[in-house]
């Protein structure tokens, strides 16, 4: 008998798997809220790692994978970690962290593009316009309900549907997600001819995490096109600053605890935002004040960040979870996309071998196993990352700077310590 398998959430880990699961021939569907694909999209840059790369590349089809390479920024510099005064504490160079494979090698895609690569190909499979409302059981079925009235039957249920996942606080209502009282404020700043000119190299051609002594920090990234992206113009009718994906830019966040902010701070616009940044940075290098000032307003954004905490095992049955339906992160990492991917495949591998045994239970619950120890691991070094960036503990500060130093004027160490890792 074949499994229907019922995926609620478009989103990256959720249509990956769908991917996956077609090319092997199962009966999959996709249930997504938004009418259109870009209803849900956001504006800036997702970085995948060796980990997303070899999801993608088991799970799309060979033209939708050599699409998403097609998609990638070029930038390949120098990944760095400076002061505020923009002086080296450490630089790991490309050749750490690049490799000539590119299923096993890191990548700067717009997210945009992204979920545009992932969405294609889906027809019959993707329905949009589907807001779960929640779930019954009927027997050994499970009938997923929907706000316009409709249903679809399953034998496995994956909630997908992101950090404040529907299915979840109906499944494990026990599973929650804090407010880690961290507020990052992020924009994009044009990569032209003209701001290579007025911005230094490090800012332009690589990835960028400040540490200023104490209290906040920035991270930067530039997401370089080529100009042969493939580009949906579903976009044409958004704000073409924050939702462009056929130009070059460098994205930048500033965070800080929420108590660096003045009050009322969230019903502020883009504008208001980005002088408040320029004053968070006052007497920080200019090239900083230079990147947030030249950021249109339209791109300038506040994001409070949310971590969802460990959850005991639960009985293995014929629903479960992937990606920040379970285990959402901080962005301090650049992982949480990455995580959701390594579920994407995890579970399609599962479920592939369990068209041969017939007992779909044992493929989930080995699949609920491995991605709670991994994935709330993730959970729990982002958030730690997450703390030590605004950290206004001057002497852990002061520490952590000292230890980059250390690993830079020692190179040996500096290979050993970030060779297996990526940056965020």
């Amino acid at each position: 008998m074949t499994t229907r398998i019922a995926i609620i959430g478009g989103g990256t880990g959720g249509l990956c798997l769908a991917h996956g699961l077609r090319k092997a021939g199962a009966d999959v569907s996709v249930h997504e809220r938004s009418r259109t694909r870009t209803e849900r999209l956001q504006g800036y840059r997702v970085h995948i790692n060796p980990q997303g790369s070899a999801a993608l590349h088991e799970c799309l089809p060979p033209e939708l994978w050599e699409r998403f390479l097609a998609t990638t920024g070029t930038t390949g510099g120098e990944f760095s970690f400076v002061t505020e005064r923009l002086k080296d504490l450490m630089v790991i160079d490309s050749e750490l962290t690049w490799s000539p494979d590119p299923a096993s090698n890191h990548h700067s895609v717009s997210r945009i593009s992204l979920h545009q690569v992932l969405s294609d190909g889906l027809d019959g499979v993707l329905h949009h316009g589907k807001e779960f409302v929640g779930y019954r059981r009927e027997g050994e079925v499970v009938v997923c309900e929907f706000a316009d009235g409709s249903t679809v039957e399953a034998d496995l249920v994956i909630g997908a549907d992101g950090a404040n996942s529907r299915v979840r606080k109906q499944f494990l209502p026990e599973a929650e997600r804090i407010d880690t009282g961290i507020v990052a404020i992020a924009g994009k700043h044009p990569l032209t001819a003209e701001t290579r000119e007025r911005l230094p190299v490090r800012l332009t051609d690589g990835p960028s995490l400040v540490m200023p002594r104490t209290g906040a920090g920035l991270f930067s990234a530039p997401h370089e096109l080529d100009g042969t992206a493939s580009v949906n113009d579903e976009t044409a009718s958004y704000d073409p600053v924050l939702f462009d994906n056929t130009s070059s830019y460098i994205m930048w966040a500033f965070a800080a605890d929420n108590r660096r902010y003045p009050d009322g701070v969230s019903s502020w616009d883009g504008e208001a935002l980005r002088a408040l940044v320029l004053d968070l940075i006052d007497g920080w290098d200019p090239a900083f004040k230079e990147l947030v000032a030249g950021s249109p307003a339209g791109s300038v954004s506040r994001l409070p960040v949310f971590t969802s905490k460990p959850v005991a095992p639960w009985p293995t049955s014929n629903i479960t979870l992937l990606g920040d339906a379970i285990h959402s992160m901080t962005p301090f990492r650049g992982i949480g996309a990455n995580t959701a991917l390594r579920d994407a495949r995890l579970l399609c591998r599962n479920l592939v071998a369990a068209r041969e045994t017939g007992d779909v239970r044992t493929a989930v619950a080995d699949y609920e196993r491995q991605m709670r120890d991994y994935g709330f691991a993730a959970v729990r070094d982002s958030e730690r990352s997450a703390r030590q960036f605004v950290s206004e503990n001057r002497v852990s500060r002061a520490m952590a700077r000292g230890m980059f130093r250390f690993f830079q004027a020692v190179p040996p160490l500096k290979r050993k310590a970030f060779s297996d890792q990526g940056t965020s």
